[in-house]
C-alpha cells in the first residue's frame, strides 16, 4: 500500500532538482505507458527514484469500459513493469478508449448499465488475474451523460469494487469537474462513495469555459488545484483521516518547486488531521 502521505506525478524534467533536494514527499506516480520498452533514460531515473520513494503506476491505455477484451499484449508488458518494480499501487480508468482496434487517445465515458458493469467486472478480474495484484479504478471526469444510463455512477463503482474486491482511486477533481458540468451536487456524490475501498486520492487543475447553459469545466491538469477543490479535499480527509494523495499537473507543467509547493499544501492538510485525530 501507498504511504498516506503526498505523492506527485513525476516529470523528468524535474529530476535534476528531485534528486538534489531529496523531497518530503511519500511517493511519485508514473503512467504506465510511458515505460514499456525495456530501458533507457526513462528506466534509469525510475530506478534511482525507485531507491528512495514508494512507486504508483497509473494506467491510460487498457480502455477498461470498452466492449472488447483486453489487449493481452499490453496486459504482457504490464505485468512486466509491475514485475520489475513492485509498485505499491496500479491504477487505471473507469473509461473506453478503443473499439474494433481504433484508438481514440482519450477517456470516454460509457453507459452505467447492468450489462456495461458485468463487462468492466470482467476485465478487472482478468486484469488482477494478470498482475497478480489488487488494482485500484478511477472515478472518471465527463462532459455528458448516457439517456440509458441506469445506475448511479457510486452505485456502479461500488459493485465493481464489490463484485471483483478492486479498490477506488477517487479523483477529486473529478468529482468537481463532473458534477458542475452536470449542474449536480459534489457533496452528494462524495456522500455517496464508497468510501472503505479508496486507496488513493488525485488532485489536480482544470479549465473553465462559459457556454449559454452555463460553466462547462474540462479536466485539464494545467494549473493549481483549484480552491473548491482543496476544500472537498479537507472536508473528505477531516471525516476520513489521512489517505495517500497525489497532485497532478501534466500540461503547461510549471518548475518542480511550484509543484512541491502544491504537494506541501495537501501534506499539511494531511498533518492537521493527524493532529486532529490524535488530541
Amino acid at each position: 500500500m501507498l504511504p498516506a502521505k503526498t505523492g506527485l506525478g513525476f516529470k523528468p524534467e524535474h529530476f535534476p532538482a528531485i534528486i538534489e533536494t531529496q523531497p518530503d514527499l511519500g511517493f511519485f506516480e508514473v503512467h504506465a505507458e510511458n515505460y514499456m520498452n525495456a530501458g533507457g533514460m526513462p528506466h534509469a531515473m525510475l530506478e534511482r527514484l525507485r531507491e528512495n520513494y514508494a512507486i504508483s503506476v497509473h494506467g491510460v491505455g487498457l480502455s477498461i469500459g470498452g466492449p472488447d477484451p483486453l489487449d493481452e499484449p499490453h496486459l504482457t508488458r504490464l505485468k512486466a513493469l509491475c514485475d520489475r518494480y513492485q509498485p505499491e499501487s496500479f491504477s487505471e480508468h473507469l473509461a473506453w478508449a478503443s473499439h474494433g482496434g481504433t484508438w481514440m487517445h482519450d477517456l470516454l465515458p460509457l453507459p452505467y448499465t447492468a450489462e456495461t458493469l458485468d463487462i468492466v467486472c470482467d476485465h478487472i478480474d482478468r486484469l488482477q488475474e494478470v498482475l497478480g495484484r489488487k488494482i485500484l479504478l478511477e472515478n472518471p471526469a465527463t462532459y455528458l451523460t448516457f439517456a440509458q444510463s441506469d445506475i448511479p455512477e457510486t452505485v456502479f463503482l461500488a459493485q465493481i469494487a464489490q463484485r471483483t474486491g478492486c479498490g477506488l482511486l477517487l479523483d477529486v477533481n473529478n468529482v468537481f469537474v463532473s458534477c458542475v458540468n452536470h449542474r449536480s451536487d459534489p457533496r452528494a456524490y462524495l456522500d455517496a462513495f464508497a468510501m472503505h475501498a479508496v486507496g488513493e486520492i488525485h488532485l489536480a487543475g482544470h479549465d473553465s469555459e462559459e457556454l449559454p447553459s452555463g460553466p462547462l469545466l474540462i479536466d485539464s491538469h494545467g494549473k493549481a488545484v483549484s480552491e473548491p477543490v482543496w476544500a472537498l479535499f479537507g472536508e473528505i480527509v477531516s471525516k476520513f483521516g489521512p489517505i495517500p494523495s497525489l497532485v497532478e499537473w501534466d500540461n503547461d507543467v510549471p518548475d518542480f518547486a511550484t509543484l512541491f509547493a502544491e504537494a506541501h499544501r495537501a501534506a499539511q492538510r494531511l498533518e492537521d488531521t493527524r493532529h486532529a485525530l490524535a488530541s
